[in-house]
């Protein structure tokens, strides 16, 4: 399985409003036969920025259809436990990751899934995540 990121997703909203397919969705063609899925608080970040921005209409309709499309995971728990665990151990590292990042990688690792995401630098701080940068 590999769930897909906020910042994935974001490039793949804007290549479909430009019309012109690009490096997100020539990734998507090849993950065709792949699971995917993105965890409740991707879904919330995208709601987020919907939700600020300028045509806030159109811009929930481009997201309903995204999401439609997607597995949405939310925790369990044994969640809390891992996100716990993993927070602890990064700060035992001297290291942090932002709440939303930790979350987010934190329902990657509990399916055992591959998190791809644009923003490599940041996850690649969670001790055990899978991800894969485009």
């Amino acid at each position: 399985m590999t769930h897909l990121d906020t910042s994935f997703l974001v490039d793949v909203l804007r290549e479909r409003r430009r019309g012109e397919p690009g490096p997100a969705h020539r990734l998507l063609e090849r993950l065709a036969d792949e699971p995917l899925a993105v965890s409740v608080h991707v879904a919330c970040e995208l709601r987020a920025g919907a939700s600020i921005a300028e045509d806030s209409a159109s811009e929930q309709v481009r997201v309903d259809a995204l999401l439609s499309a997607l597995e949405i995971v939310s925790p369990d728990g044994a969640f809390a436990r891992r996100y716990g665990e993993t927070l602890a151990e990064l700060r035992r590292r001297g290291s942090s990751v932002a709440t939303m990042d930790l979350l987010i990688g934190t329902a990657a690792l509990e399916q055992d899934a591959i998190l791809l995401t644009r923003n490599v630098r940041d996850f690649a701080r969670i001790p055990e995540l899978r991800f894969a940068g485009y």
